[in-house]
């Protein structure tokens, strides 16, 4: 009897690890084209995901695995122009609107840029790495294009949108300067100033990593130059 158990035991085993050889030589001809009689997958919407679909046009009805966004036709510059234009608007009439007559300019200037620091780092980088592709084409409007999880970057942001905001006060003074007249500090104003300098420093941190990269593959071309 224990026998018998135990050779019933190894042909389960043995039967568990069999190659499926008939599924796998159908899926080889399918493949190839030679097996005609081959369904090809459903693409409909309400058979995958269950979801309705009545009311809907026929090509509306089908699942397109390769269907671009609308958005995926956008150039980057100007959806990357455009998430750092909003947050900094964003941000200018939540901490400037709101604390601006409970603390004098300096504070709110300070814990401005602190805020927009770390709303870059916790949401518009996070936004960029999202709908990049492999080619990390949005490094180029990241200030500090490190990976998320580098928290010292948290600081890093604070400190470079604290430098932007002091040049964004600067430049609302030598306006008031040489027009005579107050500018008032409004989201959409406050927004486009700081992208301006944020921006030029970006450009000029972009233009020292095309250079370092430049005289690297130079150098590895003299060391190796058959490669």
């Amino acid at each position: 009897m224990a026998n018998k158990k135990k050779k019933q035991s190894q042909e389960k085993i043995e039967n568990y690890y069999n190659l499926k050889v008939k599924e796998t030589d159908e899926l080889v001809e399918a493949l190839k084209g030679n097996n005609v009689s081959a369904e090809a997958p459903t693409t409909d919407i309400y058979e995958i995901t269950g979801e309705e679909t009545k009311g809907k046009s026929s090509k509306a009805k089908n699942f397109d695995p390769y269907k671009r966004d609308k958005l995926a036709f956008l150039p980057v510059w100007l959806k990357a122009i455009f998430i750092k234009w909003w947050f900094a608007g964003a941000v200018c009439y939540f901490m400037v609107f709101g604390l601006f007559n409970s603390m004098n300019a300096l504070d709110n200037m300070v814990l401005t840029g602190l805020v927009l620091g770390i709303i870059t780092d916790i949401m518009v980088n996070p936004i960029f790495r999202l709908i990049e592709s492999d080619e990390k084409e949005y490094n180029d409007y990241i200030m500090f294009p490190f990976p998320f999880k580098a928290y010292w970057t948290f600081l890093a942001n604070g400190v470079y949108y604290i430098i932007v905001l002091v040049l964004v006060g600067l430049l609302y003074e030598l306006i008031g300067k040489y027009i005579s007249a107050d500018v008032a500090v409004e989201p959409l104003l406050f927004a486009t100033f700081c992208l301006i300098i944020d921006m030029a420093f970006i450009g000029v941190k972009d233009a020292v990593v095309h250079i370092v990269k430049k005289c690297k593959n130079k150098k590895s071309e003299e060391v190796n130059p058959d490669v």
